[in-house]
């Protein structure tokens, strides 16, 4: 990250749709003393979203497993980066107690890289979404992981866990993956993505995608085109906000007309489901998106 760079420019005016009304409520204060009670991590907190008021006071959260620190630093991520120490093999089981406590019908498990495992941590996310299963079946589960370094095999393992939605982010257009992605690769993801359709057909997968980096509206259709391609099913879409000084620059605030323009365009390349806007984030109406994607693929059968 060019963090030189980063510091002297001047951010950009966040306009008036993007200020968010904070509001907490009971069930906001329930879900943050049960994480806390749990020792769980989620990326509602970790990744500063949005949306975490909304989503907690409707008893909706990601869970990030394997611990708090990843070897990653990519430019856009809030989250601490460095050497994890972290690897509690408990983690599934308290996962899938907190799941049932709140009552969850879909349940999100994302996680850190841990580029440091052989497995990069498959293992545990199959034991996190098994374990959610057992305690409640009724629960559907979307996994988050990273490319896992292109390991197939990891791959195939979390997949041999069956959960309900794969989801890896391409985050970027292929012009800027290198700035704003550490490590991962656009064409990695685009394999990622083929390589679990191809070995479960049945599992949807879904991408996001973030705007604000300096991306084209042509480059973003490329990217639309290019995940079709690899049969993607779900895709996201929304607004970069700068976590800190030291991330990434915001260099355009897209406004929601234009993400209304962008979500036609992407359901007319087919994808099941398409949430896009200034807010959206990855695991945003993620229940929404299960079940419709779900009647999708049913009705094309």
């Amino acid at each position: 990250m060019e963090e030189l760079n980063v510091l002297e420019e001047k951010p950009l005016r966040r306009p008036d749709w993007l200020k968010i009304q904070l509001k907490t409520g009971p069930n906001f204060t329930e879900l943050k003393e049960l994480m806390r009670g749990q020792t769980l991590h989620t990326v509602c907190e970790e990744a500063r979203c949005p949306n975490i008021y909304e989503c907690w006071e409707n008893r909706t959260a990601t869970f990030m497993i394997l611990g708090d620190i990843c070897t990653r630093a990519c430019g856009f991520c809030a989250v601490k980066t460095g050497l994890p120490t972290e690897l509690d093999l408990a983690e599934p089981e308290r996962v899938a107690e907190s799941v049932d406590a709140m009552g969850l019908r879909h349940a999100v498990v994302t996680a850190v890289a841990r580029d440091d495992l052989q497995d990069h941590g498959a293992s545990v996310f199959a034991e996190t979404v098994r374990a959610i299963r057992h305690r409640r079946p009724q629960c559907t589960v979307e996994v988050l992981p990273s490319d896992m370094g292109g390991n197939e095999q990891a791959l195939h393992t979390l997949l041999d866990a069956e959960p309900d939605i794969f989801n890896h982010n391409i985050e970027t257009v292929r012009r800027l993956t290198p700035k704003v992605r550490a490590k991962a690769t656009y064409d990695r993801t685009l394999e990622v993505l083929s390589r679990s359709k191809a070995y479960k057909p049945h599992i949807p997968t879904k991408s996001s995608l973030m705007l604000g980096h300096g991306e084209t509206w042509e480059e973003i259709i490329q990217v639309m085109n290019d995940l079709r391609a690899v049969d993607c099913d779900i895709m996201t879409m929304g607004q970069y906000l700068q976590p800190t000084k030291k991330h990434l620059p915001v260099r355009k605030f897209w406004t929601p007309e234009e993400f209304a323009e962008l979500k036609v365009e992407a359901l007319k390349r087919g994808f099941k489901h398409v949430e896009s806007g200034p807010l959206v984030r990855s695991s945003y109406h993620a229940h929404e998106q299960a079940q419709s994607a779900e009647q999708q693929i049913k009705q094309a059968k």
